[in-house]
């Protein structure tokens, strides 16, 4: 099941007090980039972020799930509809999150 474009447009709000939130679609989800770094996505309607340790630490029950099937798994952000959670948990993540690979 693809994600919908409503509910990317529900994460961005939540995310538009952050500065240099972008997104990428690829096949039917939606990459979530914060300074340009892959912070997670949108799949199958849930937010799901790489399982850095700062986002462990924040989230320490996060439910690991798979984005899809043979993918590595990620921590399931259920607490989407708190703007300040989320902000602070892609703040938390940033410096642990790899650069772009060139």
């Amino acid at each position: 099941m693809a994600s919908s474009k409503e509910y990317l447009n529900f994460i961005l709000d939540q995310l538009s007090d952050l500065q240099d939130i972008t997104y990428r679609a690829m096949m039917g989800e939606y990459i979530i980039y914060y300074k340009g770094k892959i912070v997670g996505g949108i799949y199958d309607d849930r937010l799901l972020v790489k399982p850095v340790k700062a986002a462990c630490e924040y989230m320490p029950d996060a439910e690991k799930e798979l984005p899809y099937e043979g993918a590595k798994e990620m921590l399931l952000v259920d607490n989407v509809d708190d703007r300040n959670f989320l902000a602070g948990l892609f703040k938390v993540m940033y410096d642990e999150l790899p650069t772009k690979k060139r």
